[in-house]
């Protein structure tokens, strides 16, 4: 999946878990954004690897692309390190979220992702999307109307 569509998948994953929590919302979304793009740190033409070159090279150099970053052992690393460090529970919850998202949507790819890393399964979802095509436009355009219902929800309950 492209950038855009792990954004807008972070933010629609937020907002619905907004919608079950006291979490300050705007927190929670912003951290979302932040985390849906935190797997793709090794990758360097990814916008995080971009924006920290040094950094995604040499994760990309130890692991490759979506093997540890996109994996349940990541993201129990994280969850700790935040749990550890971390005082305001609605960025930690939104960065984990996100990051989750991020994986799920590259679950939808051919390409799949190593979830159980360092075990070297890949897992995807039996019907894939290719990435920067039609089938991912159509998952972005799901994902913007979640967006927009969660969001109502959210931002302007009844």
């Amino acid at each position: 999946m492209t950038g855009k569509t792990h954004i807008i998948g972070g933010i629609a994953a937020s907002l619905a878990f907004a919608q079950v929590t006291n979490y300050d919302s705007i927190l929670l979304v912003g951290a979302g954004v932040i985390g849906a793009v935190i797997p793709d740190i090794c990758h360097s033409g990814s916008k995080i690897g971009r924006t920290l070159p040094a950094l995604s090279k040499t994760i990309n150099g130890l692991f490759g692309h979506r093997t540890f970053t996109h994996s349940l052992l990541f993201l129990a690393l994280t969850a700790f390190i935040l749990e550890s460090f971390m005082t305001v529970e609605a960025i930690s919850a939104g960065l984990l979220i996100g990051m989750a998202s991020h994986i799920v949507l590259d679950m939808a790819t051919k390409r799949g992702v190593k979830l159980f890393f360092p075990f070297k399964w890949t897992v995807r979802f039996p019907v894939t999307a290719t990435t920067g095509g039609t089938s991912e436009y159509l998952v972005f355009v799901l994902l913007s109307l979640l967006t927009v219902y969660f969001g109502y929800g959210v931002f302007l309950p009844l």
